[in-house]
């Protein structure tokens, strides 16, 4: 059965936005950078097919081929089971629409943005390659077989990327099995230009330097593909979806004071979510249109750690917040029995106008495997 799609979204009210927002913005990228942010409707989720609050997830042994929870990257890839991970992810991509087949499944999900051919979209992947711990290729190679065979991109259009610790990310990350022409930018462009930020973060009243190729609008879709790893307190004892644009945007104001406003505030940006109308707050287009968290090997620790277990499981989301909020509850501290620190990742529902209790499937992650 097709999910049903939550009432605080119209689709029609969405497209009408998203042709008002071709109208305004043009298919050229966007080069005006307001003075102020403009501010996320609370209580709103900005993809038109899917309810921004459902999570999927699937829990697979046969992801991997042998139980090796401490080794390094390069032992994992070869030890990853590419067919179980891809199958797994079209699942995925299933459970998360409602739709019963694959390649309408991810053409619900990946939306060409409104005046522009496939051929015109470039798409950025946001990877993390900090310390030790990497996305697996299977995950990468996945993804952009994805856009490649089933949104008929050119490998060439997707750009992968770090914008903090991507400058050896060939070096460290060698992904195998990607489409020939994808692009790995390492830093790309650089996290050099200043942006305005929501609040909480000082206000609302100030900027920050985002990665250049977000902020002046080349970006049309953004993926996010983050890992399982332990952080500080500040962060919620985690770093996942959410934490990984510390990579997009300059991390420096998040080992200060007000770093877990600044988390919030950086994933509210137009930047991310997708421009907004100045007056309602609604998200015209989506950019970030989907998050993917790579659990195959995690870590209690981090984020400089070694992986510590091998928990061979996905999870998929549209919704940064809430797939942060229901993997970090629900599998970091239900399953693993990890701290995480409940206040601030209560914070990830609550600064978005949510509460648990919004959360549909009774606030569980749904199972990819049984849906």
């Amino acid at each position: 059965m097709k999910a049903v799609l939550p009432a605080r979204i119209s689709r029609r009210g969405f497209l009408k936005n998203s042709i008002t927002g071709a109208a305004v913005f043009g298919v050229a990228p966007y080069l005006f950078l307001p003075k102020s942010a403009a501010g996320v409707r609370e209580g709103s989720c900005h993809h038109p097919n899917i309810d921004g609050l459902r999570v999927v997830g699937v829990h697979d042994p046969g992801m991997t081929s042998e139980i090796v929870p401490v080794c390094p990257w390069t032992h994992q890839e070869g030890l990853v089971v590419a067919r179980a991970v891809e199958e797994n992810m079209d699942r995925m991509a299933m459970a998360l629409t409602g739709e019963k087949q694959v390649r309408d499944a991810w053409k619900a999900i990946l939306l060409k943005p409104p005046g522009k051919a496939w051929s015109d979209v470039v798409v950025a992947i946001k990877t993390n390659n900090i310390a030790l711990q990497h996305t697996r290729s299977a995950v990468m190679g996945k993804m952009c077989r994805v856009l490649v065979e089933e949104m008929n991109l050119r490998a060439h259009q997707i750009r992968i990327y770090d914008g903090k610790h991507g400058a050896d990310l060939t070096e460290k990350t060698p992904f195998s099995g990607l489409p020939e022409g994808c692009r790995i930018v390492g830093q790309w462009g650089g996290i050099e230009t200043p942006v305005p930020v929501p609040s909480p973060w000082k206000g609302g009243n100030h900027k920050t330097d985002c990665l250049t190729n977000l902020a002046t609008g080349e970006v049309d879709i953004l993926i996010n593909i983050a890992l399982c790893k332990g952080h500080r307190d500040k962060f919620g004892g985690f770093t996942m979806s959410m934490k990984n644009h510390l990579g997009t945007f300059n991390p420096k104001w998040a080992h200060v004071f007000g770093a877990t406003d600044y988390l919030l505030s950086i994933n509210k940006t137009p930047q991310v979510l997708g421009e907004m109308s100045a007056t309602s707050g609604e998200v015209l287009f989506p950019r970030q249109q989907l998050c993917i968290i790579d659990a195959l090997w995690a870590s209690e620790e981090g984020p400089g750690c070694d992986t510590s277990c091998q928990p061979n499981r996905l999870y998929m989301g549209t919704f940064a917040p809430a797939l942060d909020y229901q993997v970090a509850t629900q599998f970091r501290k239900g399953t693993m029995g990890w701290d995480i620190n409940e206040e601030v990742t209560g914070r990830f529902l609550s600064e978005f106008g949510f509460q648990r209790s919004d959360l549909p499937n009774g606030g569980k992650i749904i199972d990819a495997s049984a849906a």
